[in-house]
This record gives structure tokens, C-alpha cells and sequence, in this order.
């Protein structure tokens, strides 16, 4: 069982204050949502809890199974098993997938890394994902269309087995058939393994195929509702109006702390 908890957390850059006392914990398991509208600080979360050094953490407290890893570097936070899918994966011309892939695993299973398994599983994942299998023998995430590059990024989940999986908006830039390959393979990987799972969608359609076990709404900075599933049909019917205008839910500017 494995726990990752965000308690109070502030967040700011270029001094301007984006999470503003975020409350959230996610166990083994468990599947949450949040949702919310643009610029409402629902990427900036996910990017804080994986490390990104551009932004500062005022106040607050990320910990992983007991361990605050507020100053931990990204490859720390990730052998510990965290993993983010991102939402605008990077190009990266003259490292392969399969370099890559290769030489994680072998820093992260040391004298238990075999090679041929290695090559069978990825792949048997890259033909489950439907990706043409060149692509693992070229530059990551090079000429790949918005779609390739998302299955890309479940490709490496795949591959790097997370305990704990970030998911920024996966399911942008997907058509139809992607949005399905890219939400029944994250499915299946959770019913496998069992890993909690944060997922920041703006679509309903995403969670057709990945079913939260709570969902969050986020605005301005910090969650201000959480439900089950029933959430997504009241925000599909409405909008974020009422909750906006719910006087409980009214958010005061806060500044950042020094």
C-alpha cells in the first residue's frame, strides 16, 4: 500500500501565487480525478508533485509513504515510484525509446535486469498499444503526432511499472480510436497493479474509460468540491457556474508567503 498526500500546499512562481492550500491524498488503489477550469492550477499539481524545479513550494507539505519529498530530485521522486504522464511530452532527438527504457530499467532493477524480457515485454506492450514498432528505434517522441506521443507516455508507464501515475490531460490531441487505446491500457494497468492514479482530465469522455473513485473540482488554486462520479454528470449538465457561485466555495486572493 502506498500513499501519497499533499497537505496545505502553496505554490508559487515567478512570485505569483498558482496553488493556494491544496488538500489531497491518493492511496494504492484509488483512482481521482480533478477537473476544473483552465488556469485553475490542476497541471501545475501535477508538475510540483513530480518535482519541476521552476516552481517554489511556499508552504505545505508532498509525502510519499511517510517520506516529505518537497526537496527530492525528479529521478528520486521517480525510483520511489512515482511516474507522470505528461500533457506536452518532449521531443528528444538522438535517445531512443528503447535507450532510454533500457537504461532506466537497468538503473532501477540493477543485477536483476535481463535484457531479452525486456525486449519481449516492450515489444508485446507496443502491439497492445497499437504503435508502429519503429517507433521504439527513434528519437523520442520525434515526428510522433500528438496521438503517438500519448501512447508513447503509457508505453514508458508500462514499462517502468509506478506505483503512483500522474496523468496530465492524456487525453488531449487523442481522435476517438487513441482516446480508447490510451483509456482501456491505463485501465488495464490499474486493475493489474493496482497503483493509486491522479487524473486531470477536462473531459468526460476519458472517464468512459477510466472509472475515478473520486472526483475533485479545482478552482483557483485548491479543490473546493470532491464526489463521486455523479459530480461529472452535475459539471457536464451545468458547468462550473454553480460551483463558482456557491457562496461556501468563494476563494479570498491570497498573498504569497515569504
Amino acid at each position: 500500500m502506498h500513499t501519497l498526500k499533499i497537505k496545505d500546499l502553496f505554490v508559487s512562481i515567478d512570485n505569483k501565487l498558482i496553488l493556494k492550500g491544496l488538500n489531497l491524498e491518493i492511496k494504492s488503489g484509488e483512482i481521482h480525478a480533478i477537473m476544473g477550469p483552465n488556469g485553475t492550477g490542476k497541471s501545475t499539481l501535477s508538475k510540483v508533485i513530480m518535482g519541476d524545479p521552476n516552481y517554489k513550494i511556499e508552504k505545505g507539505s508532498i509525502c510519499f509513504d511517510d517520506i516529505e519529498i518537497n526537496d527530492l530530485s525528479v529521478d528520486k521522486r521517480a525510483n520511489l515510484g512515482l511516474f507522470l504522464g505528461m500533457q506536452l511530452p518532449l521531443e528528444i532527438p538522438g535517445v531512443t525509446n528503447a535507450d532510454l527504457l533500457r537504461t532506466a530499467l537497468s538503473i532501477k532493477e540493477g543485477n536483476n535486469f535481463s535484457l531479452m524480457p525486456f525486449i519481449k515485454k516492450m515489444d508485446k506492450t507496443v502491439e497492445k498499444l497499437k504503435m508502429d514498432k519503429s517507433m521504439i528505434h527513434r528519437g523520442i517522441n520525434q515526428g510522433f503526432s500528438g496521438g503517438e506521443r500519448k501512447k508513447n507516455e503509457i508505453l514508458q508507464m508500462y514499462m517502468l511499472k509506478p506505483t503512483t501515475i500522474l496523468l496530465d490531460e492524456i487525453d488531449s490531441g487523442l481522435d476517438v480510436d487513441s482516446l480508447k487505446i490510451v483509456g482501456t491500457n491505463v485501465m488495464d494497468y490499474f486493475n493489474e497493479k493496482k497503483p493509486g492514479i491522479l487524473l486531470i482530465t477536462h473531459y468526460q469522455r476519458l472517464l468512459e474509460y477510466i472509472t475515478p473513485n473520486f472526483i475533485h473540482i479545482m478552482i483557483d488554486g485548491k479543490i473546493v468540491k470532491s464526489g463521486d462520479y455523479s459530480l461529472v454528470n452535475e459539471i457536464e449538465k451545468n458547468g462550473y457556474e454553480n460551483i463558482l457561485n456557491d457562496s461556501t466555495n468563494i476563494i479570498e486572493e491570497k498573498e504569497v508567503y515569504e
